[in-house]
Formats: C-alpha cells, structure tokens, sequence
C-alpha cells in the first residue's frame, strides 16, 4: 500500500458524476497540465526555498490541481455507505495527505527537475489523458498520465497513470482488501492509512538526511 495514491465517481448519498463533470476540451486540459507541472517544477527549483518551503509549495500546488475528494469516494467506493460520518471525515484528511505525499515524491525534492508534455487524447467526452515526461536528476526519464476532467467547472486531476497502471484503480484495489481482511473494518483502513503516512514520512525525512 505504500505505493498507493490517486480519484472520482459517487458513494452514497452523493449527486451523479453529471453533477460535477462537464464535457472536457483537448487543449483546455493539455493547458492546464501545462501550468501545473510548470507550476510543480518552479516550485522545487527555486532556489531561495528550503526543502520544507519547497514541500509545502509543492502540496498546495496539488491541492488546488486534484480533484481529492473524487478520488477519495472514488477509491473508498461502496464502503462510504458503511463508514460514520467521523469516519468519513477522518478517511478524507488522510487520504488527502496520502495523495499529497505520493505524488510529491514522483516529482523529487532536489532543483534540477524538469517537466515536458507528451501527447494528449479525448478519452471520454468527459475526459482527457494528458502525457508528460519527468526528468530528475541521475534518475531515467519517466511518463506520467493525468486523466483530467471538468469537476465544478475546473480542470481537475482525476487519475495519474504510472507505467501503465492506473493509481486510482490500484489504490481501491489495496483499501478494499485491507477492509475485507479485517471484516469489513473502516477502523482498520484508517489505521492502515496512518501507518502508510508515517512510511512515507520516514522516506522523506531519509531522503532529506542524504
């Protein structure tokens, strides 16, 4: 689960996916990828930043671009009819700084990084996939996908595919098996979540002190 991160359809309770997607135009989403990963790649260079101004940069940069709490539902899926409203509340706040932390570390820390676009194609009317090239420092250039589509009017980030694999799918894959193994358990996922924190934490806070 340590590699899980990000995204959108309703749960229970929640308005249909019309409710908050619109149709998505090409170079709307291609534009708006552009600006953020512009946006990400400023912020981890800039160089009059420490590592803890850079990280926080970095998460409100995507905390404006993801579409969290889609992909939070999403990903929970019919198990947000079981959870209590505190669970809920609490299943968000970690998911969000799940999702911050994972996709931050795709990106790296260190200044020298550097963001291209890729192709882009409609998917659906309602989405776009947009691909864009990383490079990082003594690191081989890597692809990344980002599904994005119109939520509440915004472009939005609603999936991040890495080598073919699909984050938001392979995220409710891990956290519906965590809650099978433990009878149905919302309790446990949370606790499972907080532990995934504290291991990416851990691995920043490695990083930090190479």
């Amino acid at each position: 689960m340590a590699g899980a991160a990000a995204v959108a359809l309703p749960a229970a309770g929640l308005p249909p996916r019309g409710a908050w997607a619109q149709a998505m135009d090409i170079a709307r989403a291609t534009a708006f990828i552009q600006q953020t990963g512009n946006q990400l790649v400023a912020a981890i260079n800039d160089p009059n930043l420490t590592l803890p101004q850079r990280r926080q940069r970095v998460a409100d940069i995507l905390r404006r671009a993801v579409d969290i709490e889609g992909v939070g539902r999403f990903i929970l899926g019919r198990y947000a009819r079981q959870a209590t409203p505190e669970q809920l509340a609490e299943y968000m706040r970690l998911f969000e700084e799940v999702i911050i932390r994972n996709l931050s570390a795709r990106f790296g820390e260190y200044q020298g990084v550097r963001f291209s676009l890729g192709r882009s194609q409609q998917r659906t009317e309602d989405d776009v996939l947009v691909t864009t090239i990383i490079e990082r420092p003594n690191t081989q250039p890597f692809t990344l996908d980002w599904r994005v589509s119109e939520v509440g009017g915004q472009p939005k980030v609603v999936d991040v595919i890495a080598e073919g694999t699909s984050l938001r799918l392979t995220t409710r894959s891990e956290y519906a098996a965590v809650i099978q193994r433990n009878g149905g358990s919302i309790d446990a996922l949370l606790a499972a979540m907080r532990n995934q924190i504290q291991q990416l934490a851990a691995r920043e806070q490695g990083g930090a002190a190479r």
